[in-house]
C-alpha cells in the first residue's frame, strides 16, 4: 500500500485540512461529563495489538507487535498534540524527521491520528472508516506498531490518539538467510 513517501504526502494533506494553529486551552469551568469521559479514556496496548492484528488477519495480512521505539514516538506525538491543542501530523515535526530522530528504519511506515475518541474501539472504527487511515492499518508489510493517547479535558478533543505503524527495516529483511533445499 502507501510507501513512506505517500504516507508523508497523506500526512501533509491531513495537516492542511486540520489546520496548523491550535486553539487556546479552555480556561473556564470544565463540563463534568467531558472531564469524566476524558478521565475514563484509557489505552491497553496489548488490546490494540490484538485488535489491529485481528483486523489485518481478516484481510489476509500478518499480525503486528508492539515496538518500544514506535510507542515512544506515538506518545511524543500524542503529548505534542495535547500541548498544542491541535490534531496535527506536524506539531512534533515532519513524520519522516520524527522517524529518523527516533532511530526507526522501515521499508514502509504510516501514522494515524485521532481526537475525541474515548475508547480504542472508537479510534479503530474512525480509522477504518477513513480510506487513508485504513490504508495505513493495512500496509501489507507492516509488522510493528506504537500506539499512545494523551488527555486534557481543557483541549478541543480531550483525548488525542497516535498510532505509528511500520514494516521491518530494509537490512532486517535482507539479513534473512536463504532457505536450504
Amino acid at each position: 500500500m502507501p510507501p513512506l513517501r505517500d504516507a508523508t504526502i497523506a500526512a501533509i494533506l491531513a495537516f492542511t485540512l486540520a489546520g496548523c494553529a491550535g486553539e487556546p486551552l479552555e480556561t473556564g469551568p470544565i463540563d463534568p461529563r467531558v472531564a469524566s469521559q476524558v478521565a475514563a479514556a484509557h489505552l491497553d496496548p496489548s488490546a490494540a495489538v490484538a485488535a489491529i492484528s485481528a483486523y489485518r488477519a481478516s484481510r489476509r495480512l500478518g499480525p503486528v507487535r508492539l515496538d518500544p521505539a514506535l510507542v515512544a514516538m506515538a506518545q511524543h506525538q500524542a503529548d505534542a498534540m495535547v500541548a498544542a491543542n491541535a490534531l496535527s501530523h506536524t506539531v512534533a515535526g515532519l513524520f519522516t524527521a520524527r522517524l529518523a530522530s527516533a532511530g526507526i528504519e522501515a521499508t514502509e511506515a504510516g501514522e494515524n491520528l485521532g481526537g475525541g475518541y474515548f475508547s480504542l474501539d472508537q479510534a479503530l472504527a474512525g480509522w477504518r472508516g477513513s480510506p487513508e487511515h485504513d490504508a495505513n492499518l493495512l500496509i501489507p508489510a507492516a509488522t510493528r506498531i506504537g500506539i499512545a493517547i494523551s488527555k486534557d479535558p481543557r483541549t478541543l478533543y480531550g483525548v488525542y490518539w497516535a498510532l505509528e505503524i511500520a514494516a521491518e527495516p530494509r537490512q532486517a529483511l535482507s539479513a534473512t538467510p536463504p532457505a536450504s533445499q
